[in-house]
């Protein structure tokens, strides 16, 4: 069975709605980090970054969201959270999959903390961009790959509700509105916040 290592108030959000979206049974580890947990020598051979969240699989491991939604999409092909190989969809999947962390998070960072950089020195551009290239692919909604729900979403979809709507570091825009409120519709986004608030 997949043990999922999580947090309250963290990034395992993410991966906490991703597996109750998946509809199998899991283990949850309560990791906590204001104690220290993810720092042992035990966890740290689970996740050398010593964060959370982290999920074992057999002799598999895995760390990083955005890599976990990806491999256990993969994993539980029933659960519909991904394209298959050879799925023209499956390109921009993989790309809005990686866009969370690759973009979101680092102009979520600049926002927040006010930091000047040259857009040509930035991986992820400027915080404008990115949030105007999210804007635009949102509007044609409901979901980032249009009618289908993928693992794309969760990482996005928790993205945009962590700067957005719980900690306002970035301004809301009415395809953001509409698109948080899907995900928050959803049954699984609602059992994992209940989970999260233990």
């Amino acid at each position: 069975m997949m043990k999922l290592y999580w947090s309250p108030r963290s990034r395992s959000f993410t991966a906490l709605w991703l597996m109750e979206e998946t509809g199998q049974p899991y283990e949850r580890v309560l990791t906590d980090i204001s104690a220290g947990a993810q720092k042992s020598p035990d966890y740290l051979k689970i996740n050398p970054m010593g964060k959370v969240p982290a999920l074992t699989d057999g002799e598999a491991a895995v760390a990083e969201a955005a890599a976990i939604c990806a491999y256990v999409a993969d994993r539980i092909p029933q659960a519909n959270l991904a394209p298959p190989i050879g799925d023209p969809k499956r390109g921009r999947y993989l790309q809005w999959l990686f866009f969370a962390p690759g973009c979101i998070e680092p102009a979520m960072v600049q926002a927040a903390t006010k930091l000047e950089m040259k857009s040509i020195a930035a991986g992820w551009g400027s915080t404008a961009q990115v949030m105007d290239v999210l804007d635009a692919a949102l509007e044609k909604g409901p979901w980032i790959l249009g009618d289908s729900f993928s693992a794309a979403d969760i990482v996005i979809g928790s993205g945009l509700n962590f700067a957005v709507r719980l900690f306002k570091m970035i301004p809301s825009r009415p395809s953001f509105d509409r698109y948080i409120e899907r995900c928050m519709a959803r049954p699984a986004f609602q059992r994992a916040e209940k989970i999260a608030a233990g």
